[in-house]
């Protein structure tokens, strides 16, 4: 006999070998219908795998939606490469996982890639699929069984990468009717379970075979997968909305910036772009000074054995850019560099250089705090395929801090960082965020008793601030940390519902450490301090990418790159829209001009396309009684007639940084 305990504390003493679908038939019916998996001691498992041992069971639901999803996403990758098989003989399947918001299967088709066109076909196959409602049943394998069975079949993929798998290991499969594909795992009980109105194919594209470009190129199909039709559709509206608001879409009709290849993965910021980032800059500045910051500016180029030293050379040397000390005489001959050069790297951050900073000079006790602000351009060698617009560079510049503190002022200075990020987050127009502690890492620097004081500091910390709450989505991660420090994370939530991990803060003691990083304490001794790493934009690029499309390039007036356009109907009245713009530009505000020779009605598709806050529109009638036809951008009830002076005022508040505003 076994001991079984469910979620309400209550046990039962069942017979061995008794399956999570027993006992949720033993239950009710009810139960037993919705069942979709069992979570046993804590791992999510198949309903119908025997039970062999004492256990807590709890019986997976579609309310439990994080590991249904998962479930039924890891299904419909089965059923998309079963349907795939149906439809196209002779094609291989390699790897099938589910994704954040579906799924995707790689195939070597056998004679042409697949495309878009082939979507909907498969779609219907799929369908039959689920309703043929096959039972997915688990069988464990031998490692020369699966081989010799994909060889058999023509599978050289899946047998060349059974070869590799662990000798005498016991390997598992899950068969639909006479389909099978070798996989660890878990699945739903069979297709039928799965909402044949609640995936959707999304687009194909290449992918090499194990992710390396010298091998076969494959045909990656993309779907996304729900657990009802409701969501499907919430999804493709999100979708269909985030296609309106994509900043490379936006960021071109705003003239904000551009991309090419000859500068893979920075930004060229055009002269709208740039204001949009002064303003952001000048506003995170004063934030920074009104909470004692001191800024700094370091080198690009450090000496690589700083890098060795302080432990990022052997974690990131792939993504950082590497140059000789030295270039050699180009009429020489042999190699450009030998291998005991001196070699030189691009910063890939900040932290190592602003220790050096605090190096220069002896610290006393009572010179702690030092909060070391840079607006610091970094680089890191990103993969071609991993960049994105400028959410994703190998040239960006952080709103990063460090904090050099005591112990003892640990909590007050964590405390003090979540009160300026939430004000600043609301400042920008984000009124929701989560927080998440990520935990140490498999392989990290530092002793378990440096990183349980680590740990148990950032989460006293975040009590102390009173968002270890519901509110803020507090959560943490295990696994998720940095190699030299466990870290919170601040995940905004934008406009249409979409996350993004920005801010972050980050207990040290290891580069401190590495680097020789000390003070004077009250006793008169050497004393390490701790070194908070901080970020609450991130980078600028990507902020401001998550600022585009969270504002749907409407930024509030205070941001925008051009906060009004003076546009004349008729060239009467070219010199009073002049000094409009004089009158508005004296009052400090950004405002243009546009006389052109257009239509009014095509003068306002133009500068509502470009996000103009306000188009102020003048015509003769206005001229001579000194006042504008005011349309305000997205707002309903066409225009309003104002005195210019009235709506300089207006604008001039409207325009004012929340943080200035606050103060008067």
């Amino acid at each position: 006999m076994i001991r079984v305990t469910l979620p309400d504390g209550s046990a039962r003493e069942l017979q061995r070998g008794t399956t999570a679908g027993d006992v949720a038939r033993s239950i009710g019916a009810g139960l037993a219908k919705a069942a979709l998996a069992a979570r046993i001691n804590g791992e999510v498992r198949d309903l119908e795998r025997p039970i062999e041992a004492d256990v807590s069971l709890a019986i997976v639901t579609s309310k439990d939606e994080a590991d249904a999803l998962e479930l039924v996403r890891h299904d419909y990758a089965h059923v998309l490469a079963e349907a795939v098989q149906n439809l196209f003989p002779g094609t291989q399947i390699t790897f099938g996982p589910a994704t954040d918001d579906g799924f995707y299967y790689d195939f070597a088709p056998k004679d042409r890639p697949f495309t878009d066109e082939d979507l909907p076909a498969i779609e219907a196959e799929m369908r039959k699929v689920i309703a043929r409602d096959e039972k997915l049943v688990r069988e464990v394998w031998t490692r020369d069984q699966l081989i010799a069975r994909f060889k058999d079949q023509g599978e050289t993929f899946k047998a060349e990468w059974a070869a590799e798998l662990p000798a005498g290991e016991e390997l598992t499969i899950y068969r639909a009717g006479a389909w099978l594909d070798m996989c660890r795992g878990p699945h739903l009980p069979s297709t039928g379970k799965l909402d044949p109105n609640a995936f959707k194919l999304t687009r194909v594209s290449g992918a090499y075979w194990r992710g390396d470009q010298k091998n076969a190129m494959l045909s990656r199909v993309y779907g996304t997968g729900w657990l009802n039709k409701k969501q499907l559709d919430e999804h493709l509206t999100r979708l269909e909305e985030a296609g309106k608001r994509d900043h490379r879409k936006i960021g071109q009709e705003m003239d904000l910036f551009h991309l090419q290849s000859e500068a893979q993965g920075s930004v060229f910021w055009h002269p709208k772009g740039y204001l949009l980032w002064r303003q952001l800059e000048a506003y995170m500045r004063r934030r920074l000074d009104a909470s004692a910051y001191v800024e700094v500016k370091t080198p690009q180029l450090m000496d690589a054995r700083q890098w060795e030293q302080s432990g990022h050379w052997g974690k990131y040397r792939e993504n950082m850019f590497v140059v000789p000390d030295e270039i050699p005489n180009a009429e020489e001959e042999g190699p450009i560099l030998s291998g005991d050069a001196d070699l030189m790297a691009l910063k890939p951050m900040n932290c190592p250089a602003h220790v050096l900073i605090f190096r220069q000079g002896i610290k006393s006790y009572r010179d702690l705090p030092i909060r070391m602000a840079e607006f610091g351009c970094c680089h890191r060698n990103e993969p071609h395929g991993a960049l994105h617009g400028i959410m994703r560079v190998r040239q960006f510049t952080q709103d990063d801090a460090h904090i050099f503190c005591r112990e003892d002022q640990l909590i007050e200075e964590i405390r003090d960082f979540c009160d300026l990020l939430d004000s600043v987050y609301r400042d920008l127009g984000f009124d929701s965020y989560a927080i998440k502690l990520a935990l140490r890492p498999e392989k990290r620097f530092g002793s378990d008793e440096m990183w349980d004081k680590a740990e148990a500091i950032l989460r006293e910390a975040v009590k102390v601030a009173g968002r270890a709450t519901e509110e803020f989505g507090w959560e943490e991660l295990p696994g998720e940390g940095a190699f030299y420090a466990p870290k919170l994370e601040f995940h905004l939530t934008d406009a249409i519902g979409r996350t993004w991990q920005v801010g972050t803060i980050q207990a040290d003691t290891v580069l401190p450490d590495r680097l020789d990083a000390s003070y004077v304490g009250e006793d008169g001794q050497r004393h390490r301090p701790v070194m908070l790493h901080r970020a609450i934009l991130g980078t600028f690029e990507r902020f401001i990418g998550i600022l585009i499309e969270h504002h749907a390039g409407r930024f509030p007036a205070w941001l925008s790159p051009v906060q009004a356009v003076v546009a004349t109907i008729v060239s009467d009245a070219d010199d009073f829209a002049n000094a409009a713009v004089a009158k508005l530009q004296a009052a400090g505000l950004r405002v243009e001009a546009d006389l052109r020779n257009e239509k009014i009605n095509y003068k306002v598709r133009e500068h509502s396309l470009a996000k103009v806050p306000y188009l102020l529109v003048v015509g003769k009638r206005e001229a001579e009684e000194g006042t504008v036809a005011v349309r305000k951008l997205g707002a309903e009830g066409g225009q309003e007639v104002m005195k210019l002076d009235d709506f300089v005022a207006r604008l001039v508040r409207e325009a004012t940084p929340p943080d200035l505003a606050r103060a008067g």
